[in-house]
């Protein structure tokens, strides 16, 4: 499986209301060995919206 695509498939095992929270996408970063940049892009690609950003990672 292409890494986008399995990124894609741990977002959306977790999202709600079409939402990611920040610390979950940095988690799915950390777990995969990703760069955060890699989660958000996925997440735009997904239209999904990382919430609760404190570090301003996404």
């Amino acid at each position: 499986m292409v890494m986008n695509e399995k990124i894609k498939e741990e977002i959306q095992k977790r999202i709600k209301d079409n939402r990611l929270p920040c610390a979950v996408a940095r988690k799915i970063a950390e777990n995969l060995s990703v760069s955060y940049k890699e989660v958000g892009n996925a997440a735009n690609e997904l239209k999904v919206k990382i919430t609760g950003c404190e570090l301003g990672c996404f």
